[in-house]
């Protein structure tokens, strides 16, 4: 079994969940946007629960990739830094593929509810960007920066949840009230 057809499968079962819900993550219809014969899907993830615990393996890789690519681009030596590395990270996951990547980690969240091995693979992961926002906290006298950090992070995802669902961007003057609220 071919890694790079699993990883194909579970690129594609992303996309699939972000633009058709959770109803319309199938076997068939992975098939159908992979352009693959009917059953290739199954062949590879017997059970739905199997397909979309690859297809959340695979987000985490993406998402946490991501993080590292930004966090090795973005400095952050103020508070202005600080916001507008967040705020291109929204940008991202607002956009494109990393819109279709919210749209299926959200929906991927809700089914962590009743499938706690999918909530196990989805809790917030260490990275660079992370450690990178706990280091300035801390830098800058925060009190419980951990703390600190999740809280802030916890407010941006809910802005970017908000302007899937609701539409509209965040404002780069948002990201700046998170930050200074985080300082504080």
């Amino acid at each position: 079994m071919s890694t790079d057809r699993r990883t194909l499968l579970a690129d594609t079962a992303i996309t699939v969940l972000a633009d058709t819900g959770i109803r319309g993550l199938t076997h068939r219809a992975v098939d159908r946007a992979a352009d693959l014969p009917p059953g290739t899907t199954s062949a590879y993830f017997r059970t739905r629960q199997a397909l979309l615990t690859a297809l959340v393996r695979r987000l985490v890789v993406l998402d946490q990739a991501e993080l590292e690519e930004m966090s090795a681009r973005l400095p952050v030596r103020d508070a202005g830094e600080l916001a507008a590395g967040i705020a291109a990270l929204v940008r991202v996951r607002l956009t494109g593929d990393g819109r279709r990547r919210s749209l299926a980690r959200y929906a991927c969240a809700v089914e962590s509810a009743r499938y706690p091995e999918l909530r196990e693979i989805l809790v917030p992961r260490e990275n660079r960007a992370r450690q990178a926002v706990c280091d300035f906290l801390a830098a800058h006298g925060v009190a419980e920066p951990q703390e600190r950090t999740l809280t802030l992070l916890t407010c941006v995802d809910g802005l970017v949840f908000d302007r899937l669902l609701n539409g509209g961007d965040v404002r780069d003057e948002e990201i700046a009230g998170l930050v200074a609220a985080a300082l504080r």
